[in-house]
């Protein structure tokens, strides 16, 4: 089977990365979506209406008609409904057009793909058993700085000293904590 040439290009540098603004699906959308509905509007693939592309992303307002703000006090600008669900639509067909050429490998060249399947688990064991290790030795170490704090912090408790080490009075038995 030949690799058609729509995969193949996906693999194949084409410049260079354009800052982004705001990404939609991971690809910028003031240089790539708009583009690209704007061209499948031109050629009737699409209909997304004039004001979407125009004004691809909107200020959201809450329920009461007052403007919504993020919790750390930014307004919310949602890329527009329109231009969403075409973004949706796209990476559903492009996932599932990349699902539709694996089955074909599979079924074309299944010693092959099963070959690189069995690569790929050699290949990624020992990555896999340093990995579980390294996670292993930093959970322990978070564990032991954990529980020397908790100590530190009973000890404090029992026997509360200012900053200049004299002892100050003990907080009332109603005011400890126990875990």
């Amino acid at each position: 089977m030949e690799t058609p040439t729509s995969i193949a290009s996906l693999f194949t540098p084409n410049g260079k990365k354009a800052p982004a603004v705001k990404r939609v699906w991971g690809i910028d959308l003031a240089t790539v979506w708009l583009p690209f509905f704007t061209a499948t509007n031109t050629q009737g693939v699409t209909a997304i209406p004039s004001d979407a592309l125009g004004c691809p992303m909107r200020l959201k307002y809450n329920a009461d008609g007052s403007v919504k703000f993020t919790k750390t006090g930014r307004p919310v600008f949602p890329v527009e409904k329109e231009i969403a669900n075409n973004v949706r639509l796209v990476k559903e067909n492009f996932t599932a057009g990349l699902l539709v050429f694996a089955e074909q490998v599979l079924e074309n060249n299944a010693e092959g793909y099963q070959a690189q399947v069995e690569m790929a688990r050699v290949a990624g064991e020992p990555i896999m058993i340093r990995d579980r290790a390294n996670l292993a030795v930093a959970q322990e170490k978070q564990r032991a700085e954990a529980l020397a704090e908790a100590q530190a912090e009973a000890e404090r408790i029992a026997h509360p000293l200012s900053h200049r080490g004299k002892k100050t009075e003990a907080p009332a038995e109603a005011e400890l904590v126990t875990a």
